[in-house]
This record gives structure tokens, C-alpha cells and sequence, in this order.
């Protein structure tokens, strides 16, 4: 499995941004697709946005629609999103997924998972 790496997260006030980073140890055919997903304390782990390999798709839950954007940089490997006007129930542990042939926006479709990153929205 690729190694996954995030980074970023903090405490942010409502209305705030965070870009949270990832970085593949690796960009392989497992990477052909990348995502963030996000837990809630209590709750189940959701889908929040995914990437192709070149990024010129994306897709996203409806409720980040028009304030998050996810980007891949850096020769295609790392892989950003860009959380802006932030609320407080975007709060969670954010990871990063790969796959190598399924778009990941449920958790079955994943590979490879990040060790988390936290989010803290205060309002």
C-alpha cells in the first residue's frame, strides 16, 4: 500500500480556511485517484471530495460545494484542499485515500489510507 501523509490541519474560527496537504511516498497507479474523507467524533467516516490523476475532475459532497477545492501540484503527487469560509460542523479528523481504480467516495472504493489530520471549527 502507498504511504499517505497529511498535513495542515488546525483551529480555525468559523468562516476561516485551512489547505491541508498530501503527500504519496509515491505516485503509482495506486494514486491514479485521490480523496479526503472526514470523522466526526460519534459519527461515520464521509466522503468529502476526490481527484483523477490529472485533476481535471473533481467531484465533491454537497455540502462543501463552492467552499472547498481539491487540486493536485507538485508533478501530480501531492495532493491539496483548499477549505475556505469554514463551519463548525466541518469539524473532524480528515484523511487522505487513494485508489488505483475507483473513484473513492465511499469508503469500500479506498486503497490506501492517511493517519488523520484534525480540523477544529470554532464558532
Amino acid at each position: 500500500q502507498v504511504q499517505l501523509v497529511e498535513s495542515g490541519g488546525g483551529l480555525v474560527q468559523a468562516g476561516g480556511s485551512l489547505r491541508l496537504s498530501c503527500a504519496p511516498s509515491e505516485r503509482t497507479v495506486s494514486t491514479t485517484f485521490m480523496g479526503w474523507f472526514r470523522q466526526a467524533p460519534g459519527k461515520e467516516r464521509e466522503f468529502v471530495s476526490a481527484i483523477n490523476w490529472n485533476g481535471d475532475r473533481t467531484y465533491y459532497r454537497d455540502s462543501v460545494k463552492g467552499r472547498f477545492t481539491i487540486s493536485r501540484e507538485n508533478a501530480k503527487i501531492t495532493v491539496y484542499l483548499q477549505m475556505n469560509n469554514l463551519k463548525p460542523e466541518d469539524t473532524a479528523i480528515y484523511y487522505c485515500a487513494a485508489s488505483g481504480s475507483r473513484w473513492p467516495v465511499v469508503l469500500a472504493s479506498v486503497d490506501s489510507w492517511g493517519q488523520g489530520t484534525q480540523v477544529t471549527v470554532s464558532s
